[in-house]
Parts: C-alpha cells; sequence; structure tokens
C-alpha cells in the first residue's frame, strides 16, 4: 500500500525510480546490504520532534543522526528523538520503520544531511521493510523539498569527541 502511494507520487511528478525488493531487513545498513545498495547511497529516516513539531531527519544508513546539528538548523530551543506514540498514526500504511523520507507526504518537514548531496543517487525504505526504491537524488530533493545541512556524524567521530572530553 505504502509503496503504491510513493511509486504514484513519482510517477505523477515524472520521477525515474526503480523498486528493489529483498528479503526483510530492519536497520538501514541491514536494508542497504540485502537491497545491493551502497550504505552512503540508502537513505536512513529518523522521526525527530523539533520544539514538539515532529519532522523528519535523513542521513546516509553510514551515519549517525546529529541532534544538536539538527537543533542549530532549525534555529530551535529543543530537538529530540520522537517516540513512536507522537508519530505511528502519521506514516499511513508504512511499517513502523520502514518511512520513505518524504516528510511532504505526511505533513511535516523533512531535514536532509548534505552527505547525501554528493551522491548521485538516492535509496530508501518504500514503507515496508522489503522493499526500497532507488532515484537520482536531484529527483528526490526536487519532490521531497528538504532543508539540507549538515546534521549527522560517523560513528568513529562520536568516539573522538568522547576522548576530547
Amino acid at each position: 500500500m505504502a509503496t503504491r502511494r510513493i511509486c504514484e507520487f513519482l510517477d505523477g511528478n515524472k520521477a525515474d525510480y526503480q523498486v528493489i525488493r529483498h528479503d526483510p531487513a530492519y536497520t538501514a545498513q541491514e536494508v542497504a546490504a540485502a537491497a545491493h545498495v551502497p550504505g552512503k547511497d540508502m537513505a536512513k529516516v529518523v522521526v525527530v520532534s523539533i520544539d514538539g513539531k515532529t519532522a523528519l531527519a535523513v542521513v546516509p544508513a553510514t551515519r549517525e543522526v546529529d541532534l544538536e546539528r539538527i537543533r542549530a538548523a532549525a534555529r530551535a530551543t529543543g530537538v529530540e528523538i520522537a517516540t513512536e506514540r507522537e508519530f505511528v498514526h502519521r506514516f499511513e500504511g508504512c511499517q513502523v520503520g520502514a518511512f520513505p523520507p518524504f516528510g511532504n507526504l505526511f505533513g511535516m518537514e523533512t531535514y536532509a544531511d548534505s552527505a547525501l548531496a554528493k551522491e548521485q543517487y538516492i535509496a530508501f525504505n518504500a514503507g515496508t521493510h522489503t522493499e526500497v526504491i532507488a532515484m537520482k537524488f536531484a529527483d528526490w530533493r526536487r519532490l521531497a523539498h528538504p532543508k539540507m545541512a549538515s546534521i549527522s556524524f560517523l560513528p568513529s567521530e562520536s568516539c573522538q569527541m568522547f576522548a576530547q572530553v
């Protein structure tokens, strides 16, 4: 159901894309491996609460969301990971944890990490744990209208940050 809705949206906006079916996978890195997509091209979608408003943070599967960077990019007072109770009702037809990176389809803003813009393609969950959509990053950006900013870090950077404290 969710995949069909997304495909109808993409078709209606004349976007080129491919649906990739894969064995069930749940983390962004697992999905990337199951779909044979490079981790840097696979988008991880994290639902956040920015000053009490639900939004999407989209980062490469190889990176982690940085809440402080999102707060700065949004010029917000506070940002936190949203609880499932706060958002699950907004993603009609989608399996929990398989949300596509189109906040505009679900009535919320989308913040995307600038590292994604370095790649020609983007891949993302299509609302299920068994389907991915791959498309040109430029087409996704045109249709998702994300606010682009540096909102992530490499996991190895967090070790360096703690080592400096």
